[in-house]
């Protein structure tokens, strides 16, 4: 954890113009501290790869350590705690995305080191098809307790917080402004929950006013701290593709909900669908095995597991064809039970959550 007085002038740096996160942190690479980057002289400065001179010509004026002051007597008085870049409470996905926020401010309980986080994102204008989807999606999830993140807003953000808390789980809202605002207004109603059931995130400063031209550094929080951006209903232009666009240039996993070609909420899934942008998701199991996730604790059951556990039909099948065979890769069930692969998918992990099936290294499955 850096000290007050590093914070005020982090704060200062995180202030200047024309500088940006990345240049910022390569300034702290070759200095040391933001302190040292400040007391620094010019020319050598300018020496450092990438620095050019509009960078660094306002780092001389007073403005922004005054205003740093004012800023942390803020936070202080308001309870938002920080997260630096370098510290463990600082969203770990991030720290290796070099535009990344040098400082993070959050409020309530939020709970990140060895978690799993996933970003779920869409429209605003969210159908009664996207709706249903995104909280059947995060009831399949609740049994891996995920942190679901998502940005606040109206339609798919704001089921995805709502969702995620009606299940236990920790959810996260990335804010576009400053605490001091409430952006819409509307879910103000939400902050006392999500605050007790995780929090809100954001770079900008208690006074920073919501305008639309932060989303952009918004989403790209959303999508740098998650392990996978799930697009739930996207029309062919949105804001959720923008954040959809920056998780892969993070090289991080992304899916989207496919649509009926005739709705136009779902016009821009689709194309993330067909231009290889996206995965295909149809259901939790495909998250899951996508990203190799597994339970925290699989239940310990006998192999006569399922004297005891009632299996559908297509359950039974996949069962009794895996406990014939020591382990066994997700294509090969789906050939010898004649299934959909996607299918397959959805009983292995009903299986696994039911304590008779576990995944193992390999995308092999077999029988606890």
């Amino acid at each position: 954890m850096i000290s007050e007085n590093e914070l005020v002038f982090t704060l200062a740096l995180q202030r200047v113009p024309n500088l940006g996160d990345a240049s910022a942190k390569k300034l702290l690479q070759h200095i040391g501290s933001a302190e040292g980057v400040f007391k620094e002289k010019k020319q050598n400065l300018l020496k450092i790869d990438g620095i050019g001179a509009s960078k660094i010509k306002d780092l001389s004026s007073d403005r922004f350590l005054e205003e740093a002051e004012a800023e942390l007597s803020y936070m202080k008085a308001n309870d938002i705690s920080f997260s630096y870049f370098k510290d463990s409470n600082y969203p770990e996905k991030l720290k290796h995305c070099i535009d990344g926020p040098m400082l993070l401010f959050q409020k309530g309980r939020i709970d990140l080191p060895k978690r799993k986080i996933l970003s779920i994102v869409g429209t605003r204008k969210i159908t009664t098809y996207g709706k249903a989807f995104c909280e059947q999606l995060i009831e399949e999830l609740a049994p891996l307790d995920p942190i679901i993140v998502s940005g606040f807003a109206y339609g798919v953000d704001i089921v995805a917080h709502k969702a995620a808390m009606e299940h236990g789980l920790q959810t996260i809202a990335c804010l576009a402004h400053g605490f001091e605002q409430v952006y819409p207004k509307v879910h103000k109603k939400y902050i006392p929950s999500i605050e007790e059931n995780g929090g809100f995130l954001t770079e900008f400063w208690s006074n920073d006013a919501f305008d639309r031209t932060n989303f952009l550094r918004r989403n790209r929080i959303i999508a740098g701290m998650s392990e996978a951006t799930i697009v739930i209903e996207s029309a062919e232009k949105g804001g959720s593709l923008v954040t959809a666009d920056i998780a892969n240039s993070y090289n991080r996993e992304v899916f989207a909900v496919p649509g009926r070609t005739s709705d136009s909420q779902s016009e821009g899934c689709n194309d993330l669908i067909k231009s290889q942008q996206a995965r295909l998701l149809t259901c939790a199991a495909d998250i899951v095995y996508m990203l190799g996730w597994k339970l925290d604790k699989t239940p310990v059951k006998s192999v006569q597991a399922e004297l005891f556990v009632a299996l559908t039909d297509e359950e039974t099948i996949v069962y009794e064809y895996l406990n014939q065979h020591e382990k066994v890769l997700l294509d090969e069930i789906s050939q010898h039970c004649t299934m959909p692969t996607y299918k397959v998918a959805t009983l292995l992990l009903s299986l696994e959550l039911k304590g008779v099936v576990r995944p193992i290294p390999g995308k092999l499955f077999q029988v606890v």
